[in-house]
């Protein structure tokens, strides 16, 4: 049989199975390359809004993997939750590249349709809240963004009810190596995590014997491995900001760069990054 033969016999075997899902239907692509609604004509909204659409998209995954792998360092399950945080350690990665397609964009560009944005921000990322929480970074002023929409409201409160991925990362530790949880810290759960001596002291123990703690000392690398691209990302935010806008206040009302500044020196996991000047 020719080559031009098995061609037409797959083809014939597409039109045989057409009641069956096609791959249009499963990505639902008619919805999703229809989303893009510029507001003005200007060429470069389009990328703005791909970007930023598509940054979406991945950070809907990442919660999805962050609640994954939560569960399994819960329930003392560690290699799975150690490929989960692999996995979201390198979707940042792939949303620090997305940074170098956006500067392609000039600030000549940005500003033929920057008026028609208003007041929108990505400051009022529902999922980028989410994300941030999960991990710990718990401010819970942001929730103010999000009082118009009951239900993201609704479900950032839930995450703040719970024990964010540090908080269950460091109950394993204690579990680990005190035998239980009696001596572990309160969860910190509507507040930014803060250092604490007691949880560095054992984190050290870790490091100092990484042949004994092997699995926790995989994990506290993990977390420092996502930690690092997630500074990364945050970075090249900055960066990008600066170099399309400079110093102008952001749409939102925000003050911009020196926002994005700020949050540089947010650290997540800070007894982890800070045992280092220990050993």
């Amino acid at each position: 049989m020719s080559d031009m033969d098995d061609g037409d016999s797959d083809w014939s075997r597409q039109v045989d199975r057409a009641e069956e899902p096609t791959y249009s239907d499963l990505l639902n692509l008619e919805s999703l390359l229809s989303a893009q609604q510029p507001l003005t004509s200007a060429h470069d909204e389009m990328l703005f809004i791909i970007q930023h659409q598509t940054t979406e998209l991945w950070m809907k995954l990442v919660i999805h993997e962050l609640a994954r792998a939560r569960k399994d360092i819960q329930d003392n399950n560690l290699e799975p939750a150690f490929k989960v945080l692999s996995r979201v350690a390198r979707i940042f990665d792939q949303l620090n590249s997305a940074w170098d397609v956006l500067r392609t964009m000039t600030p000549s560009e940005y500003t033929m349709f920057r008026e028609a944005l208003g007041t929108s921000s990505g400051l009022q990322s529902f999922q980028y809240r989410m994300i941030e929480f999960m991990l710990g970074n718990r401010n819970i002023e942001l929730l103010k963004i999000h009082e118009k929409f009951p239900r993201q409201l609704e479900a950032l409160n839930a995450e703040l009810d719970q024990p964010s991925i540090y908080d269950s990362a460091v109950r394993v530790l204690y579990r680990s190596l005190d035998g239980d949880i009696s001596k572990m810290p309160a969860p910190q759960l509507r507040q930014q995590h803060n250092l604490d001596p007691e949880i560095q002291t054992r984190w050290k123990l870790v490091y100092e014997d990484t042949t004994r703690h092997w699995q926790l000392y995989e994990l506290a690398e993990k977390l420092i491995d996502l930690e690092d691209y997630f500074r990364r990302w945050r970075f090249n935010h900055v960066t990008t900001v600066e170099r399309v806008i400079g110093y102008k206040r952001g749409t939102g009302g925000t003050s911009g760069v020196p926002l994005l500044m700020q949050r540089l020196n947010v650290v997540l996991f800070p007894e982890l990054w800070r045992v280092r000047s220990e050993l």
